[in-house]
């Protein structure tokens, strides 16, 4: 049986319960692109530019963005739905309802402009302005509601205007940038190979020196952003950026590109299911209609909804209270499983933390229970391993209260060989749609009446991809990465990116990481340092890329692209219009967002930002350039044979299921087992999954789909005490208040 057969059959073991029923059926009214959505999306995101970096870096509190189905996004769907399209119906009513809006738009406007020149800062001057904003956005609107596909259109630009200045986004650079010289010491010695092998225009501490090594000036520009109350030394930073900022945006053209090619197979061909879409389309569904419905969708009438509203809210209410009042009692929702894991063999597993979040439950509902239960029931198999390997004799883990596997290189590789397996035979089942974009690109086919209604053309998408792709080739050259390397670092990128996009469009997980980086992969492959195939001047550059790049994969973009590209092809938005917006939207946010983190560390001082950010992850070009210089030690081939046995396991899963419509195993699950993302929602997963099992067996499917509403109410009802929690944590200056898994 073939692996195009095998992913053809599981998709349709995956779906059939998840897509609404009215996506099928749905007419659209409109492009969606209109003047008015054109002005709320770009305002959305310099607004977006400018706070995140503010939430997530300074304040370290929930994160708008930094996961696929972003708080932030679902947040101006809120806004839509209770202010903006209430106030467009009672300006149709009242010819003068839009001038009080302006009038008290502008008094609160100037309440905060007073404010702030008789030096108020903070919540003081942010919530008169942010009401102003809301009130000057609400009559800028006009007497018109919003439709439904103008609101879709908004949402789909805030699948990017949230994620480019967040968490987990490409601006790790940043910190990567000024870790390694701030934390450098006589002791560590990191000095050595930095000095002499990054380029001096890689990094605003080397810049500034004219050409010599990181002396008094570089030390000064580092300490002042790490410290604080110093000015920016924009003439040092000018170049670093413009250099970073280039590889970025050509980053994000090949991964649209790439969308763009993947929608067609992903959407249409294999028809998975794309959760983490349900609830906008829910929400959005009778935006259109004349009737009660017009303000209120169905889902938001149904009772059902509700309960599972309330459920989440009581809950993060009370824990919220609890974070301000500690008298008032928490309802937990953790269990810190390291103290009673302590003796052999089950210290042996590591960190596993047992965590509720009410919105991944709400999220695995949706899934199929084969989808789910593979997801949590791998991520268990490869903590058997460990165990099993303790009495098989292998060296016990040293780290057991750590993510991953310890020393056990068995582990790692079996996720390597996943991926290349699992990326391998998803792009060979759609191997007829790709050699049709390959034969379009060369002139030798026709255009399809599907591909006019991409958001390009695919000659321009498969040559776009090409030219970038080739753009970020020769940028890793230029900054000293070797072709061979620049060519294997950025193949494991592009097999990780399709991956992990697709655990989001079908396995539903809110975020996602690796767990394995390409040079430790290389590295305990084949030997690498001093005299190798990757000496010292390759390494430190290409840690370098790999620090701020290729590390954290939660916020990258292509999972955004794939589902705004089905959203604006399913609703048949104004394709070429909205990508143009997309466009629009990524050149303001990611040099605001670039921006801010770097004028937040002058003002506020790096060391108070989020420690990961600022202080560990900041370090990983020195560490991995350390670690590698030294000369990896457990080099073998045993490796390789490891991850054979990740790839072969991999294609026989796929075959399963395929042959045999019971087989209950999906592979997505073994490609995410090693992740942060695992260890985090695991047990919200397994919750999920045990009550979906539950309803259907002894409810039936007719049950199941009429307690949907439920669950999706208890995700927006996680999503909206996030929300209320951040406007109370800016108004009252509290950090550290987290809602989402950080």
């Amino acid at each position: 049986m073939s692996a195009q057969t095998a992913t053809s059959t599981s998709v349709v073991k995956s779906t059939h319960l998840i897509v609404p029923a009215t996506s099928a059926t749905a007419v659209a009214v409109d492009g969606g692109v209109t003047p008015r959505v054109v002005f709320f999306s770009l305002l959305l995101a310099f607004f977006f530019g400018y706070i995140d970096p503010i939430i997530d870096a300074k304040l370290a509190n929930t994160f708008l963005g930094a996961q696929h189905l972003p708080p932030g996004a679902v947040g101006v769907l809120i806004v839509v739905l209770l202010f903006i399209n209430p106030a467009t119906r009672l300006a149709a009513r009242h010819m003068y309802f839009p001038y009080l809006l302006v009038g008290m738009g502008l008094l609160c406007a100037a309440f905060a402009g007073w404010r702030y020149t008789n030096g108020v800062d903070g919540p003081g001057v942010w919530t008169p302005a942010a009401i102003a904003a809301l009130l000057l956005v609400c009559a800028a609107m006009g007497r018109r509601p919003l439709s439904r596909n103008e609101t879709l259109v908004v949402y789909v630009t805030c699948l990017v205007s949230v994620l480019v200045p967040g968490h987990g986004a490409e601006n790790f650079f940043i910190p990567n940038m000024m870790g390694p010289f701030y934390f450098a010491t006589r002791e560590n010695k990191w000095l050595d190979f930095l000095q002499a092998h990054t380029p001096q225009w890689l990094t605003p501490a080397l810049w500034v020196e004219h050409g010599h090594p990181y002396g008094l000036l570089g030390r000064k520009l580092v300490e002042g952003w790490y410290s604080g109350h110093a000015g920016v030394p924009w003439a040092a930073w000018i170049v670093p950026l413009l250099v970073w900022c280039a590889l970025i945006l050509a980053l994000y053209v090949m991964l649209a590109c790439l969308g763009v090619m993947l929608r067609a197979q992903w959407a249409e061909h294999e028809a998975l299911a794309f959760p983490l879409l349900r609830l906008p389309m829910e929400l959005t569904e009778d935006m259109d209609r004349g009737d009660k419905y017009g303000t209120w969708s169905r889902f938001l009438h149904n009772p059902l909804t509700w309960s599972g509203f309330s459920i989440a809210v009581f809950i993060q209410t009370l824990n919220g209270l609890n974070f301000y009042f500690p008298d008032v009692p928490k309802f937990p929702l953790s269990i810190d499983t390291g103290p009673l894991l302590t003796e052999p063999p089950w210290n042996q597993i590591g960190w596993t933390p047992i965590q509720i979040y009410p919105i991944a439950i709400g999220i695995t509902y949706l899934l199929t229970s084969e989808t789910s239960f593979s997801l949590w029931f791998f991520f268990w198999i490869v903590r058997f391993q460990l165990i099993a390997a303790y009495f098989f004799g292998f060296v016990p883990n040293a780290l057991p209260n750590s993510v991953g596997a310890g020393g056990k290189l068995f582990i790692g590789y079996q996720q390597v060989g996943v991926y290349l397996a699992y990326a391998a035979i998803v792009l060979w089942t759609g191997r007829m749609h790709y050699g049709h974009i390959v034969r379009r690109a060369f002139g030798r086919a026709r255009m399809g009446d599907g591909e006019r209604r991409e958001m390009m053309s695919y000659p321009v998408a498969f040559w776009g991809f090409v030219l970038s792709l080739l753009f970020l080739l020769v940028w890793s050259v230029l900054i000293g990465i070797s072709p061979l390397v620049a060519v294997l670092m950025w193949t494991c990128y592009l097999v990780l990116a399709i991956g992990l996009t697709r655990v989001v469009v079908e396995g539903g997980l809110l975020f996602v990481q690796q767990g394995w980086t390409a040079l430790g992969t290389m590295a305990q492959l084949v030997p690498v340092g001093p005299g190798t195939w990757m000496p010292a001047n390759v390494i430190v550059p290409a840690s370098f890329l790999q620090g701020a790049i290729m590390w954290d994969f939660r916020g990258f973009l292509l999972p955004s692209y794939v589902q705004g590209f089905k959203l604006a092809h399913d609703r048949q938005l104004s394709a070429r219009p909205l990508l143009a917006l997309l466009v629009a939207v990524i050149l303001i946010t990611l040099p605001m967002g670039v921006l801010m983190r770097v004028k937040l560390g002058y003002d506020a001082g790096a060391l108070g930002f989020h420690s990961w950010f600022a202080k560990s992850g900041a370090q990983l070009p020195a560490t991995t350039s350390n670690t590698l210089l030294k000369g990896v030690q457990d080099v073998s081939w045993m490796n390789w044979i490891w991850l054979l046995v990740g790839a072969v396991l991999t294609y026989l899963l796929m075959l399963a299921r395929s042959r045999f419509l019971w087989f209950p195993l999906h592979p997505i699950g073994y490609l995410v087992a090693l992740g942060y993302a695992m260890h985090t929602l695991w047990f919200s997963i397994f919750i999920g999954w045990l009550v979906k099992v539950a309803v259907t067996r002894f409810g039936g499917v007719d049950t199941y789909r009429k307690t949907t509403p439920i669950f999706l109410g208890l995700a927006l009802g996680d999503v909206t005490m996030m929300l209320v929690w951040l406007l109370v944590d800016g108004w009252q200056g509290r950090t550290y208040h987290y809602l989402v898994p950080t």
